[in-house]
């Protein structure tokens, strides 16, 4: 249930706040004075696409948040998307800056305005003042058919399984057309495989036979020049470990007399050190080392099996071992794609599951096609059709995302006339009392809590419009109804009632206000809907009485 609203810079709007009550709320104010703006603001904190119009012009930013107390369905997806608040409400903010951008938030948590959309379906469904307009198409019919009878998981269940069996359509008609072509590339890859295979080269295998082939090949240069740089370090009679030894000797002696020689010295026993480290580490070369040409004949052979292989497939050789792992994978692929038996059977089993699906979901709108014609039936009497009638005719239709078969609404505006298709035989006037009947009974089958009615009253007057008061009323001891309507007979009906003004003081812009009324106020309210301009004593004795009925 709708709970509060509060809207900043939002079109003609400065500041408001608006708190809601259960059952039936109706709004109403005169013509241009922004009546459908708070249903605007609402659709927006609900994910409605943000223009950068929405913000009240010299403002930054428009600013909508609505609170719902929440459960069942939206309390879940709450929970399972982990924007829960502490208590059963939530508060969806929606933030709008000049140049468009908008920001989205539940429970103070950013959220992608898809998220916010899936929320606002759980939360609110809006007929709009041009409903009547869409029952006039065939998906349209269908689809309010579906929400009537709580059919949609069965129509998105059917949906899915026609996806699948388009694309095991499609896969078997590219495996038909390819087939020549297929075989061609099978033949190719297989050939690379073969022939690969043999040589089975590894990732990374060429950089390692490189470097080993490398020092296999320089292995008589590497031992003699490490042994000459053993000598020149430490063997030779003139080595570098004996001048450095020499040297330390005698500046030691002579640090004696000058003690700034001392660091030399201290140098001097480092670079020895690290000499004679030096020394060792080569004579542990040279005693691992071994001029192992049998395995240099093995690097060479292999070096050159893989030059080879690479020079027969126009390749590096280190591109070998993707080449045989990409060419394996393609050529499974292919072959699996190439299964024209198997390929037939994935379709029509494909086939046979949509049309078990679409055939379930069949018989339940047969059924649900009677019941909604005889609802539907019933509120057309009630709205001065008498002796009208209203059928949901379902005739078969190739298979289609939406099942297999499409829905038209017919009506008999009165007794003594068939059917007919609700495009060609309703007059304004009857499409409007149709799309409301229409609209309310399919209001009650919806799961969310709140309903709004946005001038769906239009083209109707006098009794009918008592009798649509009444319709509205009862359906707001079921879940909470706001209506915006120009009826007063409507308006009487209302167990809470708002009133819309735009106010303009001297050159500043308009603002919309919108104020609840006591009682008083809405007899006056009333009463100028009855009248006009001029409020009369008639009219407010009227308001009165149409009030206390």
């Amino acid at each position: 249930m709708l709970l509060s609203l509060a809207v900043r810079n939002f079109v003609i709007v400065d500041e408001l706040a608006i708190d809601f009550s259960p059952g039936f709320t109706v709004l109403t104010g005169e013509t241009g004075a922004g009546k459908s703006i708070l249903i605007d603001a609402l659709q927006l904190a609900l994910g409605e696409r943000a223009e950068a119009d929405v913000v009240r012009e010299g403002a930054a930013r428009a600013e909508v948040s609505a609170e719902f107390r929440v459960g069942g369905e939206a309390a879940a997806w709450l929970r399972e998307n982990e924007l829960a608040g502490d208590a059963d409400t939530a508060l969806l903010r929606r933030v709008v800056d000049a140049g468009g951008r908008s920001r989205a938030f539940v429970n103070g948590t950013a959220v992608t305005l898809a998220q916010l959309r899936v929320l606002g379906d759980l939360l609110l469904d809006v007929h709009g003042q041009h409903a009547h307009q869409s029952l006039l198409r065939p998906m349209a019919q269908l689809a309010l058919l579906d929400s009537h009878a709580g059919l949609a998981t069965m129509a998105h269940a059917v949906a899915a399984a026609y996806a699948a069996w388009r694309q095991a359509v499609r896969a078997l008609d590219e495996a038909q057309a390819m087939e020549g072509s297929a075989r061609a590339e099978q033949d190719r890859l297989r050939w690379i495989v073969e022939e690969l295979e043999p040589v089975a080269p590894r990732a990374g295998e060429w950089a390692e036979v490189e470097a080993e082939h490398r020092r296999l090949a320089h292995g008589a240069s590497l031992l003699e020049g490490s042994q000459a740089a053993v000598e020149q370090l430490a063997e030779a009679e003139d080595s570098a470990l004996a001048r450095v030894d020499r040297a330390a000797d005698q500046l030691s002696r002579l640090s004696d007399y000058d003690g700034r020689l001392q660091p030399v010295v201290e140098a001097l026993a480092g670079a020895r050190a690290q000499l004679d480290d030096a020394a060792r580490t080569l004579n542990r070369y040279l005693d691992a080392a071994d001029l192992d040409q049998a395995r240099l004949a093995e690097v060479e052979a292999r070096v050159a099996e893989l030059h080879a292989a690479a020079r027969r497939f126009r390749c590096a050789p280190e591109e070998l071992a993707p080449l045989l792992d990409s060419s394996r994978e393609k050529l499974a692929a292919l072959a699996a794609a190439g299964d024209l038996q198997a390929l037939r059977a994935r379709e029509a089993s494909a086939r046979d599951e949509y049309d078990r699906a679409a055939a379930a979901l069949g018989r339940k709108r047969a059924k649900a096609a009677d019941d909604m014609a005889r609802e539907v039936t019933r509120a057309m009497q009630e709205l001065s059709m008498a002796g009208g009638r209203f059928k949901v005719e379902l005739s078969p239709c190739e298979r289609s995302a939406s099942g297999a078969e499409r829905a038209e609404f017919l009506v008999a505006g009165h007794a003594g006339v068939s059917p007919r298709p609700l495009a060609r035989v309703a007059s304004g006037g009857e499409l409007a009392r149709i799309s409301l009947a229409i609209a309310v009974i399919a209001a009650k089958a919806t799961p969310v809590a709140t309903l709004i009615f946005d001038e769906v009253d239009a083209g109707i007057g006098g009794a009918v419009a008592e009798t649509v008061g009444r319709l509205l009323k009862r359906l707001g001891g079921e879940r909470q109804v706001l209506c915006v309507t120009h009826l007063p007979q409507v308006a009487a009906r209302g167990d809470q009632h708002l009133l819309v003004s735009k106010e303009q003081a001297g050159d500043r812009r308009p603002v919309c206000r919108i104020v609840p009324l006591d009682r008083r106020a809405r007899i006056d309210e009333i009463a100028r809907m009855l009248g006009g301009l001029q409020i009369t004593d008639t009219t407010r004795k009227h308001a009165r009485e149409m009030l206390a009925s």
